[in-house]
């Protein structure tokens, strides 16, 4: 069995794959830079086609592409819009803060 089993399927270049797999990491509520994307996936210099690859993403109910960020806090590109991606964003930080607020019980 491969590693990633739609990977014929849905067309991504191992690169691409590389790349949702690290998206796939990042916690609810946390966001991390393209860069950083692009560092973790073994092509530091990358970051523009961490963008590229994260538009092809078929998965993004899954793979949360919406926490990829620019370097300088900005939201950039998203494929629903910057601000259905901004809406997502706060909404994980209310889903986190809810969950801290009711660990205790």
């Amino acid at each position: 069995m491969t590693k990633y089993p739609f990977k014929k399927k849905i067309g991504l270049t191992p690169f691409e794959w590389k790349i949702l797999t690290v998206i796939a990491g990042i916690p609810i509520g946390e966001t991390r830079s393209y860069r950083w994307v692009a560092q973790r996936a073994g092509k530091p210099k990358a970051f523009r086609a961490v963008g590229q690859a994260l538009k092809k993403n078929p998965f993004p109910f899954i793979i949360p592409c919406h926490r990829v960020i620019q370097s300088d806090g900005s939201p950039g590109g998203y494929a629903g819009g910057r601000p259905l991606k901004k809406k997502l964003l706060l909404l994980e930080k209310e889903i986190v803060k809810k969950m801290k607020e009711t660990k205790g019980l």
